[in-house]
């Protein structure tokens, strides 16, 4: 289980929300079978989805996260709902490339930097919110801070961080995001810009057994900030056999009775790799009306 703690600032002007998700990062790796440099993408995207889907009002809400920047990994997807659990999938699961100049894993590099970030929110609406908005660095967390700022309006501060260890299992993996509020004055900026300036990487952070509790307190530190909530989340994929045999009737008549000559129709899921077969009888049933 991973855990999403926010905070308020005392004037309510500014929020944080900060994300341990070792353990869901972990899971990804796991299902996915990802390389070092991947497990540390998806991760990071992973991490920003549930931290902006964990402020959604609906129980029913849910935000997908979606970036391709003309790199190998291809498309990266992560999807969360109102309460900060997530999915994820990506393109290219597997892409060895030599670490950047910091000698660090090249998330940019794998990612690419000509293309989109993109953020639907199905709000239960006729219409989901969408918003796009081209990639600053391909590093995740300054994207997400960029669509904040550029596409919804929110002064923002991303920090993103997974630590992979050589055997490709993950270390640590957290991260934080402040959203500034319309009228917060420019001494509370002010205070914010000289936090994050003090601060060290999440990651390191978390190898030095600071919670995630003590990292958002530190971003709001001279602020008096309280805890607004403390919520468990988890990898977690909403997919079942109910929801493909939806899927399935969706595509007509005519093209289940086609399905129907293979000895098994196998639909496979994305997110979670699980795998729904289906006989010629039950193809055929889905065509009752």
């Amino acid at each position: 289980m991973g855990r999403i703690v926010r905070l308020i600032s005392r004037d309510a002007s500014v929020v944080t929300s900060a994300i341990d998700a070792r353990d869901i990062v972990s899971e990804i790796e796991k299902i996915h079978g990802t390389s070092a440099v991947i497990t540390a993408a998806l991760g990071r995207l992973s991490m920003a989805a549930s931290l902006m889907g964990f402020g959604l009002k609906g129980k029913d809400d849910s935000l997908t996260v979606r970036i391709n920047g003309g790199g190998p990994s291809g498309t990266l997807i992560a999807v969360s709902d109102s309460f900060g659990n997530v999915r994820a999938y990506v393109q290219n699961p597997i892409v060895e490339i030599p670490l950047n100049s910091a000698g660090k894993l090249d998330v940019a590099g794998a990612v690419g930097i000509d293309g989109t970030l993109s953020v639907i929110k199905d709000l239960g609406l006729k219409k989901p919110y969408s918003g796009q908005v081209s990639i600053v660095s391909g590093e995740i967390a300054e994207d997400i801070t960029n669509y904040l700022a550029t596409s919804e309006q929110v002064p923002s501060v991303c920090a993103l961080g997974v630590l992979v260890n050589p055997d490709l299992t993950v270390s640590e993996a957290g991260g934080f995001l402040i959203q500034v509020l319309p009228f917060a004055e420019d001494t509370v900026i002010d205070i914010i810009e000289r936090n994050i300036n003090k601060i060290t990487s999440v990651t390191k952070m978390l190898h030095d057994k600071m919670t995630i509790e003590e990292i958002a307190f530190q971003t709001l530190d001279g602020l008096e900030p309280n805890v607004l909530d403390d919520f468990e989340v988890s990898y977690k994929c909403d997919c079942s056999r109910e929801r493909v045999i939806t899927a399935l009737r969706s595509l007509g008549e005519r093209e289940l009775f086609e399905m129907s000559n293979d000895k098994t129709t196998e639909v496979f899921c994305h997110f979670c790799k699980k795998r729904y077969k289906f006989n010629p009888t039950e193809i055929l049933a889905l065509t009752d009306k």
